[in-house]
């Protein structure tokens, strides 16, 4: 569980700085659009009152406070899961890697009532509306590492 637990701490970690010094440090937040390599990487700030691409996102309370339950459940039912039976090493990580990802978007709700999206990509021609940040990298990196990898590789 050593590794859930380290894995979670830093992907959190990353999350939080990365957002700090991107969204703060070089004011993205009234900038609004930073062109890092365009077009296929710009930060372009978004705030995200919903779940992946706004979806379900009306900016009540009541909303916000569901997905953060929600995160939150998740979160419990995965390291009680993991914790439940041995695995592998590479779901440990995957685990670790959903629940810091899943707690950095939750201190965001917490915070500022929407999660910071900043990371855009696009190819020249192609252009992606949509924002993201580690967390969510990190979420979807752990919920792949989770379906691929549970039951392949179980230790005692």
């Amino acid at each position: 569980m050593r590794l859930v637990v380290l894995s979670a701490a830093a992907t959190f970690v990353i999350d939080q700085i990365t957002k700090f010094v991107v969204v703060q440090m070089l004011d993205l937040y009234g900038r609004q659009e930073i062109l890092v390599l365009p077009p296929w990487i710009t930060f372009r700030m978004a705030w995200n009152e919903g779940i992946n691409f706004g979806l379900m996102a009306n900016s009540s309370d009541i909303a916000r406070l569901a997905l953060i339950a929600l995160a939150i459940a998740i979160s419990v039912w995965v390291w009680a899961w993991v914790k439940r039976e041995p695995h592998s090493a590479t779901v440990h990580i995957s685990a670790g890697l959903l629940i810091g990802g899943a707690m950095g978007n939750v201190l965001d709700r917490i915070i500022y009532g929407a999660v910071a999206d900043f990371l855009n990509m696009s190819v020249p021609g192609i252009s992606n509306p949509y924002s993201f940040n580690v967390a969510d990298i990190a979420i979807f990196a752990g919920a792949i590492g989770l379906v691929f990898f549970t039951g392949r590789e179980k230790t005692t």
